[in-house]
């Protein structure tokens, strides 16, 4: 067995002692997560001075908590020897801060902490790798903070007092619900209040065409009037479509057909085995671009307009440069949403996309036929642990809490898989290699150029989107040929889109002028209120003329099922 197994083994062992989340991180060592921290410490240990420094601050720290603890405790606003990260939330109450042993405890964490980034920084020297161990590690610290651990979580401790000991009793139950029906996770989400095509995906409508790979989805009008040209809704085939139809006042689509859209939806069927074979190829032609030719049909519009996101974003500027490359002009405006083209800078995900891990991961789709979205959803929750796992393990375990009722939670948790051969293509050609920004990839037997996409472009990246940070979605204006107008929005990956008007929502929004994205921002200004409705002025000016809403169907697609159609449920 050679170091690096040897420290891959060790890694999943140690971490078999955080109980059942460990599966996790156990899981997703097909990255090597392991054996990158075992370089990355191997590398520090190679210098005595920086890793010795680093001991020498953290036994410091550790020696001032309890006399710092004490000066509180008695009156002295005495500054702690570790500071308590920016938007840690972990640590709110103030038992942290006013008890002496709470106090220490917390100091003691956040040493620790501390002292795994310093050896992580003397260890530095591979990028791979270092964004590796920073996330194995990062993971088994929080895994391991006090307040995921009852006798060391005040606010926990109070709950026990204050419910006489209920809580700990209903907290015991969700555990054992989690351990035996819940792969030993806690839930993010109490799902029972909700149902596709009542309260998720519910904006009337009719599947016109079904092929073996999507349902389209065109749907009913709502207002006396349509601008002429209508819309499709290209998603991606990471989980269901509906994050673009969520819920009634919070569905995207159903905005746009509130505001005199006709807007036509795909909904992608959830690949198994038999699709081992379906490449990205295959998602092109018979995904957006057959439905163009279904909309065209049913509407006579000679334009079609396209909103996509993230990989249905991407694809649909595939499909945009492959049509123009075609000399076929039938795509009109194009909106792209949280959406990555140039994969140089990919954010955390570059993490689980050097040639070890990504050829780990074909082995394993070999064998099934497909990625499997419930690997893919652990993957997710990794990078963003404390918000995805450990804050339920705290509310729903200690505190004794249910999960919430919540739709984004509801369709984050409905997995759908990706066929083996298209995802392999996808990691490699794009993650990988960056054909797409280098104008190298080529689909369906054409070389793909985005320059040669002059089409009028609306862009928007989300400020807090870790999928795809809004600094690299920024670059799609340099890439494509048209006029790009950047929106950067309130909310994350998903909470940036399903982004209906209120209180809290904002926007920043101007042509993209190529230049610097941190020059470009601090050159605009804050608009409060929704994208939705700079995207909604920004389409209509061309979007055409009202006119009568067209037939739902055509005497060659006929309306063939309600929607949300059958594929959504599988």
């Amino acid at each position: 067995m050679t170091d690096q197994e040897t420290a891959r083994q060790a890694a999943e062992e140690a971490a078999a002692v955080l109980g059942p989340e460990s599966g996790v991180i156990a899981s997703a060592d097909a990255a090597g997560l392991g054996e990158s921290t075992f370089a990355v410490l191997q590398r520090a240990a190679r210098k005595p001075g920086a890793t010795a420094a680093a001991t020498l601050r953290y036994w410091t720290s550790i020696a001032m908590a309890g006399p710092v603890a004490t000066a509180r405790w008695l009156g002295v606003d005495a500054p702690p020897p570790v500071p308590v990260p920016e938007g840690d939330r972990r640590f709110a109450d103030r038992s942290w801060t006013d008890n002496p042993a709470f106090f220490a405890v917390r100091q003691a964490h956040l040493a620790a902490s501390r002292l795994v980034n310093d050896v992580l920084a003397a260890g530095a020297g591979n990028a791979t790798d270092d964004a590796k161990a920073a996330l194995a590690t990062g993971f088994l610290l929080d895994a391991l903070a006090p307040t995921n651990f009852l006798f060391t979580n005040p606010a926990a401790l109070k709950r026990a007092l204050e419910t006489a000991g209920a809580s700990v009793a209903a907290g015991a139950g969700h555990f054992a619900d989690d351990l035996l029906n819940n792969g030993g996770r806690p839930r993010q989400v109490d799902t029972r209040p909700f149902r596709i095509g009542e309260n998720l995906a519910a904006t009337p409508g009719k599947v016109v065409f079904k092929n073996d790979l999507m349902e389209l989805i065109q749907y009913a009008p709502q207002t006396p009037k349509v601008r002429a040209i209508p819309v499709l809704a290209s998603p991606p085939w990471i989980n269901k479509y509906y994050v673009m139809d969520l819920a009634p006042g919070r569905s995207f689509i159903e905005w746009a057909v509130q505001h005199q859209r006709t807007v036509f939806a795909i909904s992608y069927r959830n690949p198994d085995a038999s699709m081992r074979g379906v490449t990205l190829d295959d998602y092109l032609i018979h995904g957006p671009r057959e439905a163009l030719d279904v909309i065209g049909d049913i509407t006579g519009s000679p334009k079609i307009d396209i909103t996509g996101l993230c990989l249905g974003g991407a694809l649909t500027a595939m499909l945009a440069a492959y049509l123009a490359e075609k000399g076929d002009d039938r795509i009109g405006s194009v909106t792209l949403l949280n959406t990555l083209l140039d994969y140089s800078q990919p954010g955390v995900l570059g993490t689980f996309t050097d040639e070890k891990t990504v050829a780990r991961l074909e082995k394993k789709m070999a064998a099934g036929g497909v990625l499997e979205g419930g690997q893919m959803a652990g993957t997710f929750d990794i990078l963003r642990a404390n918000d995805l796992i450990f804050n339920y393990v705290v509310s729903n375990w200690l505190m004794g809490q249910d999960p919430p009722a919540f739709d984004i939670l509801a369709w984050n948790g409905d997995n759908t898989s990706m066929p083996a051969a298209m995802h392999s293509f996808y990691l490699r050609s794009l993650y990988m290699r960056n054909e797409l920004a280098r104008g190298e990839l080529e689909l369906a037997g054409q070389k793909l150029s985005l320059s040669a996409v002059t089409n009028d472009t609306y862009v928007v990246g989300a400020i807090n989107d870790h999928i795809v940070p809004w600094h690299a979605s920024y670059k799609t204006g340099g890439l494509v040929g048209g006029t790009v107008r950047y929106v950067l929005s309130s909310g994350g990956h998903i909470a940036g889109i399903v982004n209906p008007p209120g209180p809290k929502a904002w926007y920043e929004a101007a042509e993209d002028t190529g230049a610097d994205p941190e020059a470009w921002r601090r050159e605009n200004s804050k608009h409060k209120g929704s994208w939705w409705e700079d995207w909604t002025a920004w389409s209509d000016a061309r979007a055409g003329a009202l006119v009568k809403p067209p037939p739902m169907g055509s005497e060659r697609n006929r309306a063939i099922a309600d929607a949300p159609g059958d594929y959504v449920l599988g």
